[in-house]
């Protein structure tokens, strides 16, 4: 039996899934991942902790199950996309790395903008203060003496390569998003890379994410239980690797992720670059298509927060008791998610949240519905930005932690009128994505034949609509009444 290990690096977990042939899930194991926020605007983790726990989570692997690993063909790579890795001449990282929700760089990027004419063009992108680019130019700023010692800089999941293979290497996707690429071509810019302050000699070594990516070190395949030159995919960014779990691999093909941020992804087989409304287009891990995404950037995760303030134990039952209350619309406030800023329409990493239209009778219920709702107006503005930027969007799955809510994902569909797919596979996301890939790497398909199949679909409810129409209407305000 082939079997194939997907790793995936996130931003709050490391994942690992063995699938076999028929992307059937042998076996997975987890490994938490925290965040530091050391100033304001800073978001970083220590690559060192990437590997930490992608090291545990295979070690798990080793313990539990030592036939499934002594059968592995492949293994394949997917990573929490942008993060900024700067490695010195012995491989070491240099400096925690500054995560895709940091948002310190937001002078760099209005620099970027009129030092390169036509930077979208170019890079796929605007810069935006969360991307590789800017934050790069940041700190040649603001520490040129790591940027002296920097040898590499790489991505989160070609960090955990060069641990595992010993190897720089990244793949054409993953780093087609961190706007220092001539997206369309292929291959590492120049100016791009000389307007931050760097030269493409301190870029990895590109590869398709379905091509071999390094071999594993033969002391880790002792370690761990798996064969000896066991090959590496390329692998992709989690975005990419997403699309590829969730079986988006042709044109017009797209889906909604809820995990830490939201994502709303399609696939399309023309470069259309992203000049506003903080979209970005990217490679995708299949040879010949490009992504076009919006970014929320607290989905899930503003679900997580107000369940810590509200003293939740228990998300999932949470939103089963959501679901099942019966409340009046008219005491559900609207919130708008902007824990972070926001990417996706407005690009302001100082944007705040705010929580409106609350009454005497809203209690935890009515809080946490408001709450699921401004994340689902928010990706119903990813969608409107797509369609504005021409985007041609076919059937939309839905995957990601938040999947697990199927009224979550009814909700979503009925603002943005369209039914959803809750693929079989929904929860693996960008860990199958990445094992998908191993398999391509090994010389099988890329994906199984069953992917449109089994699907749960989720019907837009005409009897939401309006309350919830009433409700976007006013979110739509808060953003116009931010102070300055």
């Amino acid at each position: 039996m082939s079997l194939f290990l997907g790793l995936d690096i996130g931003t709050s977990a490391v994942k690992a899934i063995i699938i076999d042939a028929e992307d059937r899930e042998q076996a997975s194991a987890v490994a938490p991942l925290s965040i530091d926020h050391p100033h304001p605007l800073w978001s970083e983790q220590h690559p060192d902790a990437w590997w930490a726990a992608s090291a545990a989570v295979l070690d798990r692997l080793a313990a539990d199950h030592p036939k499934l690993m002594s059968g592995v063909a492949a293994l394949g790579l997917s990573g929490q996309m942008l993060g900024v890795a700067l490695i010195d001449a012995a491989g070491r990282p240099i400096r925690p790395a500054p995560l895709w929700n940091d948002s310190r760089a937001g002078a760099e990027c209005a620099e970027l903008d009129v030092k390169v004419a036509d930077f979208a063009g170019i890079a796929g992108a605007r810069p935006m203060p969360g991307f590789s680019a800017p934050k790069i130019l940041w700190l040649s700023r603001h520490e040129p003496e790591a940027l002296k010692r920097t040898r590499c800089i790489l991505l989160t999941k070609d960090y955990v390569r060069l641990c595992l293979t010993g190897e720089a290497i990244s793949d054409r996707a993953d780093s087609s998003a961190t706007l220092l690429m001539d997206t369309q071509a292929g291959t590492w810019s120049p100016q791009l890379a000389e307007a931050c302050g760097i030269s493409t000699g301190l870029l990895p070594e590109l590869v398709e994410s379905g091509a071999v990516g390094g071999t594993l070190r033969p002391e880790l395949a002792r370690r761990f239980g798996l064969r000896s030159n066991l090959p590496i995919a390329g692998g992709a960014g989690d975005n990419m690797a997403g699309a590829i779990g969730a079986g988006v691999v042709r044109t017009g093909d797209a889906y909604i992720s809820l995990g830490t941020s939201g994502v709303y992804f399609v696939a399309n087989d023309r470069f259309v670059p992203a000049r506003g409304q903080g979209m970005h287009t990217h490679r995708h891990a299949v040879p010949g298509l490009f992504g076009q995404h919006g970014c929320v950037l607290s989905a899930a995760s503003a679900l997580n927060w107000v369940a810590g303030i509200l003293g939740v134990v228990s998300i999932e039952r949470f939103l089963a008791e959501i679901e099942a209350a019966d409340l009046s619309p008219a005491d559900i406030p609207v919130f708008s998610p902007y824990l972070g800023g926001e990417r996706t329409p407005h690009d302001d990493p100082l944007a705040t949240a705010t929580l409106s239209n609350l009454r005497g009778a809203a209690g935890p219920l009515h809080i946490g519905r408001g709450v699921i709702e401004g994340v689902a107006f928010a990706i119903a503005d990813c969608h409107d930005a797509l369609i504005a930027a021409g985007a041609s969007i076919g059937t939309i799955a839905l995957v990601g932690g938040g999947a697990r809510s199927r009224f979550w994902g009814q909700l979503i569909a009925t603002v943005i009128d369209r039914p959803l797919l809750l693929p079989p596979l929904a929860l693996l996301g960008p860990a199958l994505g990445a094992a998908r890939l191993a398999r391509q790497a090994s010389g099988g398909g890329l994906s199984h034949e069953g992917d449109r199949h089994g699907m749960t679909m989720l019907e837009p409810r005409a009897g939401w609509r309006p309350g919830l129409e009433e409700r976007r209407a006013i979110y739509r305000q808060h953003y116009a009444k931010l102070p300055v």
